[in-house]
């Protein structure tokens, strides 16, 4: 089974006299899992899950397993949990890079070869990461690290290097002024994750297609978590602003492993796991696109009576989302519109598949 026709997105702009006057979502199909899984035995669903999710297939294990074995009141060993921890953040690297390149440095012909390379040494990181982390993978990354300063990257104050393919890609998102409607900000946080999960269990798929935190939809991914970790203010905003933040956070990924991948060091709330009472549990992980959550329930017999699971798309893309609110009420001329709206769909997860539409309104 593929999810890969099913996680696309429909997004129709209506304009008046080049004002976004309205932003319709249609959101994407989501698979009927529970329905699927339910009275099956668990190792059913821990084995086809990673091929029902292409995105994030790391994460959505380790957040069902976390969510399992907390329902049978199970502990992790320490080794375990670093296990865990580092292969979430080496596919987080990856999937952050991925985006990157692939979505803002695709046309550099002169990079092509060296960012084939680094993409290679991320896979080979990823499978060869062992529960206890060890100088082998410190060396790998430390690789890593060089070929993306290389590329223009780095730990310094601004990043990207003047002249870079990435720093020019910034330069041109800044250029793409969109004079909007200023809007407010919330950000998803492990705060929230006790009140999602009782409203995950409590109304289900309802839930799931339109969540809501007391009718507020907060953003979830790279930006949010690094306004929120360094208390910044999320003024300026855009699609400039989000691709610095995924830099900033590859990179702070990248030094984290380098150091040695420790627990006590690692993300807080990279991985965080509820008991809500007898076989019933969730747990909720950081991935790249942001905060994911499963919540199951076990029968007497151990088996699947119950599973949801939460994804960052179905807050980015809410029909009263961080798309909606970056795009009401701002200017797209002709000429821009659809690069505008690209470049602030991709800011917000450059792996989701979408369509685009403009709808002219009348006058505004």
């Amino acid at each position: 089974m593929s999810l890969a026709a099913l996680n696309k997105i429909d997004v129709t702009v209506s304009l008046a006299a080049d004002v976004v006057a309205a932003i319709e979502i249609q959101p994407r199909v989501r698979p009927p899992l529970a329905r699927l899984f339910a009275g099956k035995q668990v190792s059913l669903l821990l084995e086809v899950l990673p091929r029902l999710f292409a995105l994030c297939a790391a994460a959505q294990q380790i957040a069902l397993l976390s969510a399992i074995e907390t329902a049978r009141d199970q502990v992790a060993t320490r080794t375990t949990e670093q296990h865990r921890i580092a292969l979430i953040v080496i596919e987080r690297i990856a999937d952050l890079l991925r985006g990157l390149f692939v979505g803002h440095v695709a046309q550099d012909i002169a990079s092509a070869a060296a960012i084939r390379v680094l993409m290679r040494r991320m896979s080979a990181l990823l499978g060869s990461a062992q529960p206890a982390w060890g100088s082998a993978q410190c060396e790998e990354t430390a690789r890593i690290v060089a070929a993306l300063n290389a590329l223009g990257m780095s730990n310094e104050r601004d990043a990207v290097r003047s002249g870079s393919p990435l720093a020019l890609r910034i330069a041109a998102l800044d250029e793409i002024d969109l004079k909007s409607i200023p809007a407010g900000h919330s950000f998803l946080s492990v705060a929230d994750d006790l009140n999602i999960i009782k409203r995950l269990l409590v109304d289900g798929a309802t839930f799931c297609y339109c969540p809501d935190l007391d009718g507020h939809v907060p953003e979830t991914g790279p930006w949010a978590r690094r306004v929120t970790r360094d208390r910044l203010s999320p003024s300026p905003t855009g699609a400039a602003e989000r691709l610095r933040a995924r830099i900033a956070e590859a990179l702070r990924l990248c030094a984290w492993l380098k150091a040695g991948a420790q627990i006590d060091s690692a993300e807080h709330g990279i991985i965080e796991r509820y008991k809500l009472g007898p076989g019933r549990a969730a747990a909720a992980v950081e991935c790249a696109r942001g905060r994911l959550y499963h919540a199951v329930e076990l029968d007497p017999q151990g088996r699947i009576s119950r599973f949801e699971f939460l994804a960052p798309t179905e807050w980015n893309f809410h029909p009263r989302g961080p798309l909606v609110r970056s795009l009401q009420g701002a200017v797209l001329t002709a000429r821009r519109r659809r690069d505008a709206v690209d470049a602030v769909i991709a800011s917000l997860d450059p792996c989701v598949g979408f369509t685009l539409n403009f709808r002219e309104v009348g006058d505004a």
